[in-house]
């Protein structure tokens, strides 16, 4: 299966400043490119690539004064396997002191994900007696995808896993917030992922393509999928970068006052 996959995003900023973008395909999924990225910023402005503390591609934009908009383009294909995402029922759940050290810090309260906080006796309360591993966590997400209502026009930077669970409702970001904390509380670690998932093999979404979030468990010794917002394994992810939270892998952050003028998400099956 070839998926073409791309965005179109302007940007209003006041100069001089500079602006991060994590828009590029992760690494891992590099072999996958069938046509390859061409990032085009409109101006053509100084930009810097480097690579982040979790592996993520980032491009750092020099905003000079006399610019006070910046129009971001890419749009390439990859090859799908076509399947649904693996589902793996055996998975076993590792104790702490055997995880590898670099998992360590996916057990850890992060900016959008408060391990410290009521969320962990409440974890303990409703899921401590779940059989460990896979299906401890598709516990989770069965209990995350009921208890949140999905709603576009409540999406707020400022939600974290505790203001989710509270208000029962949230975008995808909120959903895997939630079900990243009670994963951690749990003593499983969880990272969030920001990626491209268009609406191939369901029926289509009639709002905007998006960017979407979801996260990933590290059991039986790999990182494995999961998706409180859908439910169900899903075709055509394509990461674009991982972190404790939202809050590592922005997709763009400008520094300094900024407004979205256009921001379209291309992810399309291509026929044949």
């Amino acid at each position: 299966m070839l998926i073409r996959l791309g965005y179109d995003i302007e940007l209003g900023v006041t100069g001089p400043t500079a602006l991060i973008a994590l828009l590029l395909l992760h690494p891992d999924r590099a072999p996958d490119l069938v046509e390859p990225e061409n990032l085009t910023v409109e101006p053509p402005l100084p930009a810097e690539l480097y690579v982040d503390d979790f592996g993520n591609r980032c491009t750092r934009i020099r905003v000079p004064a006399d610019v006070d908009r910046v129009r971001l383009r890419n749009q390439f294909v990859v090859r799908h396997s076509g399947r649904p995402d693996p589902v793996v029922p055996d998975a076993v759940q590792h104790a702490v002191a055997d995880l590898p050290t670099d998992v360590l810090t996916y057990l850890l309260p992060s900016r959008y994900c408060e391990v410290d906080s009521p969320l962990l006796q409440y974890a303990w309360d409703t899921f401590g007696t779940t059989p460990l591993g896979w299906a401890r966590v598709q516990a989770v997400c069965d209990f995350v995808h009921g208890h949140l209502a999905f709603d576009y026009q409540s999406a707020s930077v400022a939600r974290t896993a505790m203001g989710g669970f509270t208000d029962g409702l949230g975008v995808c970001r909120d959903f895997a917030h939630l079900a990243i904390t009670l994963c951690r509380c749990l003593n499983i670690p969880a990272r969030y992922v920001t990626g491209y998932l268009g609406d191939i093999g369901v029926p289509p979404d009639p709002n905007p393509m998006d960017f979407s979030a979801w996260f990933e468990v590290y059991l039986g010794g790999a990182w494995h999928t999961f998706d409180a917002r859908h439910n169900t394994p899903r075709i055509g992810r394509a990461p674009i970068a991982r972190g404790r939270d939202a809050a590592d892998v922005p997709i763009t952050m400008v520094f300094g006052p900024s407004t979205l003028h256009r921001f379209d998400v291309v992810t399309d099956e291509l026929a044949g």
